[in-house]
C-alpha cells in the first residue's frame, strides 16, 4: 500500500499541532510557575526572618541577659553600643532599621535589622537551602513541561490515527476500484463519520460519472472504429477480386497493390490510434520471427528505400523468435523503420538484434539534444523534413509501456539515430 511522507501524513500534523497547542499552553503555566516559585520563596524567607526577629525580641525583653545564637544558616545578634557592633562579622556591621541583601564570596544572606529602644536586633539568615529548593523545583518544572509535550506528541499520533482511519480505510477502498466498478453507494459504509461520508458519497458521484464518460467514450470510439474499418475492408475485398482477375495488365496490377498495401496500412494505423486512445489490446501473444516481422513491416516502405538507393540490411537470423504479440510488434517496427527512411537521404537502414535488444539503425539527419526529452510527446515532430503527424513514436512508446518492453535512443545530429526495443528474459523462447 502506498505510504505517505510522514512529514505530509495527518497523523504527523495532528501531532505536531497537539505538541505544539501542549508547548505553549503547558509552557506558559511552566513559566507562570517558575517566576511565582521565586515571589513564593521570597515571601517565605521574609516570614521565616520575621519569626526569629519577634522570637529573639521577645527573649530579650524576658530574659536581657541571654546570649545570641550562631548557627550554619541562622544568626541573631543583640547589639548595645559599638563594641557589640564589632564583634559580629564585618559584613554584617553598621546595618541600618530594615530589610537588606548581602553577597559575601557565594554565600547570599537576607538580613533584617530593628532598633528597639537603641537597642538593635539582628538577624541574618543564609538561604543557599532555599536555592537549593528552588533550583530542583525549576529543573521539575523543565523536566515537566517536557515529559508533557512527548506525551502530547505520541497521545496526538495515536489518537490521530483512530480520527483518520476512516479517512485510510476509504482510500484503500478506492485504490481497489476499476472504472468499471459503479453501484449506489459503494464507498459509502455504516458507521461513518459525517465529514467521511459527505467524502464517499462525493467520490461515489464521481466514480459514476467515469463511468458515465468511459462508456460514451467507448461507444464513440466504437462507433468511429466500425465507421473507419467498413470502406477500408471494402477496398481490400475490392482489391483481392481484381486480383484474382483474368488479364490484368501489369501497370493495373501494381496499383491494385499499391492500394491493397495503404488499405493495410491505414487498417494498421487506425488500430494503433485505437489503442494508443483507449490501450485496449493489439492480439494475441504468440512466437514471432523477429526477421520476418522486420521484412513485413519494411515491406511498404521499400519503392521509398529504393528511390533514396538506401541499404537496407537485417542482421536477424531466419531462427530468431520472440513470444510477443505480433501486431504489436509490428506496428512498432513500422513506425520506428518509417522514421528511419523518412528522415535519412543516404546510407543505410539497418536493424539487429542482440541479448533480447531490438536495434533499428539509419544514417540520417539525426535528433538535436534539446528535443529527445520531447520524443514521445504526441503531434511532436523534431524536423519539418518528412511526412507524418507525429504521433508515430508516441504510439510506439505506449506500446513498449503496455507490453513492458523498454524503448531507448541514441542520436547524434547529423550522423544518425539508433532506437532499441529491449525486451524481458520471459519474451526469449
Amino acid at each position: 500500500m502506498h505510504r505517505f511522507p510522514i512529514e505530509r501524513s495527518l497523523r504527523y500534523r495532528v501531532a505536531v499541532a497537539l505538541a505544539t497547542f501542549s508547548i505553549f499552553t503547558v509552557g506558559t503555566l511552566c513559566i507562570i510557575l517558575y517566576f511565582a516559585s521565586d515571589n513564593i520563596e521570597e515571601d517565605h524567607i521574609e516570614q521565616v526572618i520575621e519569626m526569629e526577629m519577634d522570637h529573639l525580641v521577645h527573649r530579650y525583653q524576658k530574659h536581657s541577659d541571654f546570649i545570641s545564637q550562631v548557627g550554619s544558616h541562622l544568626k541573631t545578634y543583640v547589639i548595645h553600643d559599638i563594641d557589640d557592633e564589632l564583634q559580629i562579622p564585618a559584613y554584617l556591621r553598621g546595618l541600618n532599621a530594615g530589610y537588606h541583601r548581602i553577597y559575601y564570596g557565594v554565600e547570599d544572606f537576607h538580613v533584617l535589622v530593628r532598633v528597639i529602644n537603641e537597642v538593635k536586633f539582628l538577624v541574618a539568615y543564609r538561604i543557599a537551602l532555599h536555592q537549593q529548593r528552588l533550583s530542583k523545583l525549576r529543573l521539575l518544572i523543565l523536566l515537566s513541561w517536557v515529559v508533557v509535550v512527548a506525551i502530547a506528541f505520541v497521545v496526538g499520533y495515536l489518537l490521530a490515527k483512530i480520527l483518520v482511519k476512516q479517512v485510510t480505510d476509504l482510500a484503500e477502498r478506492v485504490n481497489l476500484l476499476a472504472p468499471g466498478d459503479v453501484q449506489v453507494g459503494l464507498l459509502t459504509q455504516p458507521g461513518m463519520d459525517e465529514e467521511v461520508a459527505q467524502l464517499a458519497r462525493a467520490l461515489d458521484d464521481y466514480q459514476n460519472r467515469i463511468k458515465r464518460m468511459l462508456q460514451r467514450e467507448q461507444e464513440f470510439t466504437a462507433n468511429i472504429s466500425h465507421e473507419l474499418r467498413t470502406p477500408i475492408t471494402t477496398i481490400l475485398t475490392s482489391c483481392e477480386l481484381l486480383v484474382a482477375a483474368a488479364d490484368i495488365p501489369i501497370k493495373a496490377y501494381q496499383r491494385i497493390k499499391m492500394i491493397e498495401a495503404a488499405a493495410t496500412r491505414m487498417g494498421e494505423q487506425i488500430q494503433a490510434l485505437l489503442f494508443l486512445a483507449r490501450e485496449q489490446a493489439l492480439g494475441v501473444i504468440e512466437t514471432v520471427a523477429v526477421a520476418e516481422c522486420v521484412h513485413d513491416a519494411a515491406d511498404p516502405l521499400m519503392a521509398e528505400i529504393s528511390r533514396k538507393k538506401l541499404a537496407f540490411e537485417v542482421l536477424i537470423a531466419p531462427d530468431v523468435v520472440l513470444t510477443v504479440n505480433r501486431q504489436a510488434l509490428h506496428t512498432v517496427l513500422m513506425n520506428l523503420t518509417r522514421n528511419a527512411v523518412q528522415y535519412t537521404q543516404r546510407g543505410y537502414i539497418r536493424v539487429g538484434f542482440n541479448n533480447q535488444r531490438l536495434s533499428i539503425s539509419d544514417s540520417g539527419i539525426g535528433i538535436e539534444p534539446a528535443y529527445l526529452p520531447l520524443l514521445y510527446e504526441r503531434f511532436f515532430r523534431g524536423s519539418t523534413q518528412g511526412q507524418g503527424l507525429g504521433i508515430g513514436l508516441a504510439i510506439v512508446k505506449r506500446i513498449c509501456d503496455h507490453y513492458g518492453w523498454l524503448i531507448e535512443v541514441n542520436s547524434t545530429p547529423g550522423q544518425g539515430t539508433t532506437f532499441h526495443i529491449v525486451f524481458p528474459e520471459h519474451s526469449n523462447s
